[in-house]
């Protein structure tokens, strides 16, 4: 079924998720504290009150996320939604990621709807850095400012251009594919449900059920990899 709605459609859109970075051995945003934070709510380390009052947890907090995306790679899956665009078969992803798999794996029209944490900047002047630069403790910039990662931290409000081109990608989709996400967060959860109100066909692909799996034409329970290599072979016959 997901082959004949990839090969009638003209504009497929992909949104993805934890599920997507964590079958490339990244864990996801919880999953991704060691013992070391067991008995706090790493969502205190990833606000910008964090930023200004607990530098020394946030910088360690982020070090360490930093450090694990330097440990993964993209797995194949990566590579293919990357092929697809390259051959028209995919419009677009927007991401809730923020580890750049989607970039360092080819993909070029990508959403980051989250920021990314491959780059720093200064909070302050805005100055771009690599995120090595972390890993080398060099987070002070040379007007004075703080390098923070880029990041969406809570308390921040979601990049404009990011949800500006989610949006105009959802209108023009006539396939949305979902890939790993639970759709509990908002605006990604959003997209789905609008590109199915416009007529467009919606695929949700995640191992535990969705609140939005009931308005989907097609659900999957499997692994993302799995279900991507299946599309490939399917689509090649």
């Amino acid at each position: 079924m997901l082959t004949e709605m990839f090969r009638e459609a003209k504009h497929t859109v992909v949104l993805t998720g934890a599920g997507m970075s964590t079958e490339s051995g990244l864990p996801d945003f919880r999953s991704a504290i060691d013992g070391m934070w067991n008995d706090v709510d790493p969502l205190q380390f990833a606000s910008r009150d964090a930023m200004q009052f607990e530098r020394d947890l946030f910088v360690r907090f982020y070090k360490q996320r930093i450090q694990k995306l330097k440990e993964a790679r993209p797995h194949r899956g990566y590579y293919q939604l990357a092929e697809w665009e390259r051959t028209g078969e995919i419009g677009c992803i927007l991401t809730q990621n923020v580890d750049g798999f989607h970039q360092l794996a080819g993909s070029r029209n990508v959403a980051e709807m989250h920021g990314t944490l491959c780059d720093v900047y200064c909070d302050d002047c805005g100055e771009k850095a690599s995120n090595e630069s972390y890993l080398d403790d060099e987070i002070s910039c040379a007007c004075g400012g703080f390098k923070r990662p880029g990041v969406v931290l809570f308390g921040e409000p979601l990049p404009l251009s990011a949800i500006h081109q989610a949006k105009m990608e959802t209108k023009k989709a006539d396939l949305f594919i979902v890939l790993g996400s639970s759709l509990q967060v908002s605006p990604a959860n959003v997209f789905p449900m609008e590109a199915k109100r416009n007529g467009a066909k919606l695929v949700i692909v995640n191992q535990e059920a969705t609140e939005y799996d009931s308005y989907a034409d097609l659900v999957i329970k499997d692994r993302i990899g799995k279900v991507l290599d299946d599309l490939v072979k399917s689509n090649t016959h």
